[in-house]
């Protein structure tokens, strides 16, 4: 049973190290025959490391959906990752995609959508409401009898990624900060990315008899990180991982904005969605953690918030002593 797959959005870091899993380990690449990378930036660095890793890399114009449904056709896919690009246009994007991959005639569909976007309200988190419709428009083909996409289907809802903390290294590094607009009382689970990349590639590796394996076909996984975390405790776990005193300071949403627009390259619409998802956490709406699709999938434990710290302590252990008062 071959299973050629493609993936949106390579340039970006989910879509990379998805890719990236599929084309390096062992266990995945003896059950994926060809790897497709749609990229809206085709000549970046992460696309050239994916063609020299075997992928092929496709360029995605948005705007031209009979072009990506030949395309798609053409590369004879019967599997798509589709990751909604970090993109201003976001939901017609991934809609153009999905339509696009129903077009093909792709069978099975794996759609990698943001965990919280459920609590999320029209008016005031519209970024994060936004996978709500992506979810409604690629899940509707497993109704029509008139197209093979979403016979096999598969929606992981991914917790806030551990990474965007990294974001904060400058305060990190100089003032022992970790400058959050989450408030003091309400929690959440971040969710290392390798995590979620592991579970998108066991899912895309899968195989039974209607297409994705019957363990994963048809599943909404929810995936956090394993502990539920107020500022403070992020800021004592990585504390403990740096062996240096890390202190959480509870910024105002304006001044997120600021940081975010100073220290984020990332397009104004992931900086929206941040903001989004921090106003979650102060809703109480976070106060979750979702493992049981991870512990099912992956058979092992996700990573702890102490782990992830350590792994990229370099990036946040202060370079000098700092003074704990804010004020100073």
């Amino acid at each position: 049973m071959s299973r050629k797959v493609a993936i949106t959005a390579v340039d970006g870091q989910t879509g990379f190290l998805i890719a990236e899993l599929l084309l390096r380990e062992g266990k995945f690449t003896k059950a994926i025959d060809s790897i497709c990378g749609l990229s809206m930036h085709p000549n970046s660095p992460k696309c050239k490391e994916l063609e020299d890793l075997g992928a092929v890399i496709v360029e995605h114009k948005p705007g031209r959906e009979r072009e990506m449904a030949q395309t798609l056709k053409k590369t004879g896919c019967d599997t798509i990752c589709l990751i909604p690009p970090a993109h201003k246009d976001k939901l017609d994007i991934s809609l153009e995609l999905a339509s696009a991959a129903k077009k093909a005639g792709v069978n099975n569909v794996l759609l990698i959508s943001s965990a919280g976007c459920d609590y999320a309200e029209r008016d005031k988190q519209p970024r994060l409401r936004e996978f709500i419709d992506i979810e409604a428009a690629v899940l509707a083909s497993k109704g029509d009898p008139n197209t093979p996409l979403g016979h096999s289907p598969c929606v992981i809802r991914a917790g806030f990624y551990a990474e965007n903390l990294l974001l904060y290294s400058n305060q990190a590094q100089t003032q022992g900060l970790l400058p959050l607009p989450i408030g003091e009382n309400h929690k959440f689970a971040p969710v290392a990315l390798g995590d979620i990349a592991h579970v998108a590639a066991h899912v895309l590796a899968g195989k039974g008899k209607h297409g994705f394996d019957d363990k994963h076909r048809g599943q909404m996984m929810v995936v956090t990180g394993p502990m539920l975390c107020s500022g403070d405790e992020l800021a004592e776990a990585a504390s403990q991982a740096l062996g240096q005193k890390l202190e959480f300071d509870n910024i105002t949403e304006r001044e997120a904005k600021r940081v975010l627009a100073a220290q984020s390259d990332s397009d104004d619409s992931e900086k929206e969605y941040l903001l989004e998802y921090y106003s979650l956490v102060r809703e109480g709406k976070t106060n979750y953690i979702s493992t049981t699709a991870y512990h099912d999938v992956i058979g092992s434990h996700p990573t702890e918030p102490t782990d992830f710290f350590k792994l990229y302590a370099a990036e946040l252990r202060p370079k000098k002593k700092v003074k704990t008062n804010h004020g100073n």
